[in-house]
């Protein structure tokens, strides 16, 4: 957990801090107002002197705040809110401060390596740049404050009956009537997403001047140049790993839109063309695997066994379940975890106050004081979680040694993606080699469809939706996508990629991007995408250094440290190089290439093909 110039910091801070950094600005603007119109030219020896300074006054103020935010985290009174709200302005205002300065110095011949990449990485730290206008600054933030505020106050209906956000969602994934589904879509994006489309679109206008003011084309591209290539070049590879997936994805959607025609009927869902957006399960038809029980093939979706079950007949508890998942990280030859990781992490849930039980890593020193925070159950999800969530503090130690600005990711994807794999990793033949499950009882192969199926609900119906958030905001950025035609653009990119369409018509009257956190919340969102395609790209090749030899989604790599002296490799780089020098040095690949994901669901792939025999697939 780091304040907003860390990647691992949780969505909810992040987006709570960042959206005080346009007010904190204009406070800043006459500095910054000097620093970027001074006659005196800028020099080398002024940058150096002005990143180390910067490095110094983040790191100081940083490790407080990361202290701050954990008390609040654990410990939530008005008290413990306020004092973390204070301090994460108190940050902010700096990086908005160090963001305006770095600019200065775009363009200055002769800088070193490190200090052009650590400027850069001080502009690009904010998500929504204010320009130096007066009264701008302050409009920005009461603008962007007003419109995470409306989505967290959003309700919907059922049944005529109101029902607020997280409920909704719960709702959404198990609730089997059409027309109540139906109710539920058009309620909230009505309730939620109408009402910000003026606000949204001021926001746009002085947000992308502020990216201007900084050296940006606009904020699309100013978003996009955090990623060690140009920003077109950017959108590019974005495009190519979708060509790469989008096969898989096309045959899951005509599978799941037979499976939804066999349970509605023509008259809800048609056999041809898109899916009705509020039938599968997610509110966005981000992911579908709350209806894996209307797809899941007969027979096949049973393992055999449960990871849960497994764990409560082996007597774990939740201190044993990350004992589990640390030793996944130590077969490898990475350290233990430090003593401290055991007495100040919250493993479960306190009985004596209110906590953020939302799973997250922490790293509150920079060094080792890496923590998790769980309200951890005795179950199959949690195990996962624990070995993802690991992931985090492993490669936060493993970086630590790096300076200040390069304690990150190797771009935004990657951190998400670490774990992730290692979650992948959690195969039987691993439960196997930990004790849990007898060698007796590892299911068969033909028990790897349901599996497969279950994953691909989720990590490949996400794909489309993962590209489609920022290529709305880099068109409305840029002026491709107007104003007037915001809905339009939304519903058009969500049919030519998702192949859905809303339960009803809808019109230029209607903000449906608003109906989704990350849109008001302004929270980028390629990073997710890249995450879903680098896991895999992970994954197979540790399964290559391990000499596994049998089907990619059953690999463990569990003990080889081999793997593990690979993986510290990239891992200890941070955020020091550009990404496809960190991906190279683990996979020996300089590109991120979806083939990899394909790979892994190959059994499904050929398992689709013969469902889908017949059927008018595509829309």
């Amino acid at each position: 957990m780091k304040l907003p110039i860390k990647a691992a910091t949780s969505a909810l801070a992040l987006a709570a801090l960042l959206a005080t950094a346009p007010a904190l600005a204009e406070e800043q603007q006459p500095a910054a107002a000097a620093a970027n119109t001074s006659t005196a030219a800028p020099t080398v020896a002024e940058a150096d002197a002005f990143v180390a300074d910067a490095e110094k006054q983040l790191a100081d103020l940083g490790i407080y705040g990361a202290q701050v935010a954990w008390i609040n985290a654990t410990y939530i009174t008005d008290d413990t809110d306020a004092v973390n709200a204070r301090v994460g302005a108190e940050f902010t205002e700096m990086q908005v401060r160090y963001a305006s300065g770095a600019a200065r110095f775009d363009g200055l011949k002769g800088l070193s390596y490190d200090t052009r990449r650590k400027l850069d990485i001080l502009k690009q730290s904010i998500v929504l740049p204010a320009p130096a206008t007066p009264g701008a600054a302050k409009e920005l933030n009461d603008l962007a404050t007003r419109l995470q505020s409306a989505y967290g106050k959003g309700k919907g209906t059922l049944r005529g009956q109101e029902i607020n956000g997280s409920d909704i969602e719960a709702a959404m994934g198990t609730n089997r009537n059409p027309a109540e589904l139906k109710e539920m879509w058009v309620s909230w994006h009505d309730n939620v997403g109408k009402p910000m489309r003026g606000d949204y679109a001021k926001l746009v206008e002085i947000a992308n001047k502020g990216a201007v003011d900084l050296g940006y084309k606009d904020l699309g591209a100013m978003w996009r140049a955090g990623y060690d290539m140009p920003a077109d070049d950017f959108a590019k590879m974005m495009d190519r790993l979708w060509t790469q997936v989008k096969p898989l994805y096309d045959a899951l959607h005509c599978y799941t839109r037979a499976k939804l025609n066999e349970k509605y009927g023509d008259a809800v869902q048609a056999k041809t063309g898109p899916i009705r957006a509020d039938l599968l399960g997610n509110m966005w038809a981000q992911e579908w695997g709350n209806i894996y029980d209307i797809v899941a093939p007969k027979g096949a979706g049973d393992l055999g066994f449960d990871i849960g079950d497994l764990l409560v007949a082996k007597q774990y508890d939740p201190v044993k379940m990350v004992k589990a998942g640390e030793g996944f990280y130590t077969s490898l030859g990475f350290a233990k975890l430090p003593d401290s990781f055991w007495t100040r992490s919250q493993i479960t849930k306190p009985r004596d106050r209110e906590v953020v039980c939302h799973a997250s890593a922490w790293d509150i020193d920079n060094v080792d004081d890496l923590r998790i925070k769980m309200c951890t159950k005795v179950n199959s999800d949690d195990f996962v979680t624990i070995h993802h969530e690991l992931g985090h503090n492993f490669y936060q130690r493993a970086y630590n040694k790096q300076p200040y600005l390069y304690l990150n990711g190797a771009n935004d994807g990657f951190h998400e993606a670490i774990g992730d794999f290692i979650a992948l990793s959690v195969t039987p033949d691993y439960l196997v080699r930990i004790g849990l499950l007898d060698p007796a009882k590892v299911p068969s192969a033909d028990k790897d469809i349901g599996l497969l199926l279950r994953q691909a609900m989720d990590k490949v119906a996400f794909l489309p939706f993962g590209l489609l958030m920022d290529k709305w905001r880099w068109g409305v950025f840029s002026g491709q996508i107007s104003p007037a035609s915001y809905n339009k653009a939304w519903t058009d990119l969500r049919l030519q990629y998702q192949g859905i369409v809303p339960p009803e018509p809808r019109d230029e009257g209607d903000f449906d991007p608003g109906a989704k956190y990350h849109i008001p919340g302004n929270t980028p969102y390629a990073r997710y995408f890249l995450a879903r395609i680098l896991q895999f790209q992970f994954y197979k090749a540790a399964c290559e250094q391990a000499g596994w030899k049998g089907p990619l989604h059953r690999c463990s790599f569990y003990g080889n440290k081999e793997v593990g002296a690979k993986l510290d490799a990239m891992l200890k780089m941070g955020a020091s190089k550009p990404w496809p020098d960190a991906l190279q040095a683990f996979t020996g690949s300089r590109e991120i290439d979806g083939s990899a994901m394909i790979a892994y669901f190959k059994p499904l792939i050929a398992w689709l093909d013969k469902q889908n025999k017949g059927q008018r697939c595509g829309w």
